[in-house]
């Protein structure tokens, strides 16, 4: 019997440990090994140097991004330019009978000029008029219209950076997202995205990093897949400058 509480509080300590101890024991019995005590030796932090250093070509690159980007259902179209970008959205919104469209309040998407080619839509204009509710819009959007700030081959992902001219709402609520990436945009290796967020510091940070591969993906735990219920269910991307 212990005399004071700390004592007890010792006994039951070594008393967990020395459960502890049976248990991992046990474990490097069944799998015929001896139990490893010591942590492994780790000389190298990051990627290493020559990871830093791989690179695809730019056809490459287009070429990874699109298999890797369709196998996870999402949509690729190769464009020469901005208008056929526009084209490409105008033609799949008569396609789709697309009513309402919002898109962030970039400089690409200011000078598209979507409004006009889009004659039978409503467009909106992120964050552009402050009596509305901007997700409420976003919401009941048929299209989402953004720019992709990177994409990244390797992954098949797009990045999406979050400002007061650029919700995070207009590529996660509407029924279909198109994102425009700029050829010049898309890189091999995602490290080459994040060390810029490393490198500009805590304080240079926008309000949120969004990485995009292809439509909504949810699974139950009895691994039925369900297409567009956390997101767009139908994502084209669309690489401009191929």
């Amino acid at each position: 019997m212990a005399d004071t509480h700390q004592q007890w509080l010792e006994q039951r300590a070594a008393e967990s440990r020395a459960k502890q101890e049976a248990f991992m024991n046990d474990i490097a019995g069944k799998l015929r090994r001896p139990r490893v005590l010591e942590k492994p030796a780790h000389p190298f932090r990051g990627a290493p140097d020559f990871w830093k250093a791989y690179e695809w070509s730019v056809e490459e690159r287009v070429e990874r991004f699109t298999g890797n980007f369709k196998s996870a259902g999402g949509h690729v179209e190769c464009l020469s330019d901005m208008e056929s970008a526009k084209q490409f959205i105008a033609a799949k919104a008569g396609e789709l009978g697309a009513h309402y469209v919002i898109r962030q309040n970039q400089p690409e998407l200011n000078e598209l000029g979507l409004e006009a080619a889009l004659p039978g839509a409503e467009v909106s204009v992120w964050n552009s008029d402050s009596e509305q509710y901007w997700k409420a819009r976003a919401a009941e959007a048929d299209f989402g219209i953004v720019v992709a700030d990177y994409a990244v081959a390797y992954t098949g992902s797009v990045t999406v950076l979050s400002s007061k001219d650029k919700g995070r709402s207009v590529s996660l609520l509407p029924t279909v997202l198109f994102v425009i990436i700029p050829l010049e945009r898309l890189k091999t290796r995602l490290g080459e995205v994040l060390v810029g967020f490393d490198e500009a510091g805590r304080e240079q940070l926008p309000a949120g990093i969004h990485f995009i591969s292809g439509p909504s993906r949810s699974a139950d735990i009895e691994n039925d897949l369900t297409i567009g219920v956390h997101g767009p269910g139908v994502v084209y991307a669309l690489i401009v400058g191929s």
